[in-house]
């Protein structure tokens, strides 16, 4: 973890923020939790167990700046809340694309997939229309594995 604040820090400074708690805090709680996509309600629970005196408010202004900053990504993955992620610009993804995901209609639970298959899309898309695509983001609905009886694909 140690390894992680001193990145964060540097990231920080490296984009002209002052280094405060909260936005390590931050950071860190998203970092250790990839795959789930928080609100930030629960980035507030889980900083508020390491920092009890983090107000509501510092957290939802912190993720906006941060958000702005592309440090940490903002999702809406039509469940009617806002949530969020580590960013691109922290994320190890070569090509600079978000990865996917995969919602449940049943359960809602939410699968993160890193393949990026629209990469001839993208070509084609460039050679006839002379648009040259930076990123992308793809929500695939359907029925999890459990909520389909666990039956075989």
């Amino acid at each position: 973890m140690p390894e992680n604040q001193e990145q964060f820090k540097k990231i920080l400074k490296q984009n002209g923020l002052k280094v405060t708690t909260q936005r390590v805090a931050i950071l860190e709680v998203l970092n250790c939790r990839p795959g789930k996509h928080l609100t930030a309600e629960e980035i507030y629970d889980y900083v508020k167990i390491k920092y009890p005196e983090i107000g509501l408010a510092t957290v939802y202004r912190t993720i906006q700046l941060l958000s702005e900053l592309g440090l940490i990504d903002k999702l809406n993955l039509g469940d009617g809340y806002v949530r969020y992620e580590i960013g691109r610009k922290n994320a190890e993804e070569t090509n600079g694309h978000h990865h996917h995901h995969l919602i449940c209609l049943d359960c809602g639970s939410i699968y993160a997939f890193q393949d990026d298959l629209l990469e001839t899309l993208e070509e084609r898309i460039k050679e006839t229309m002379g648009f040259a695509v930076k990123d992308h983001e793809v929500k695939l609905y359907g029925y999890c594995s459990k909520c389909r009886g666990n039956e075989s694909i």
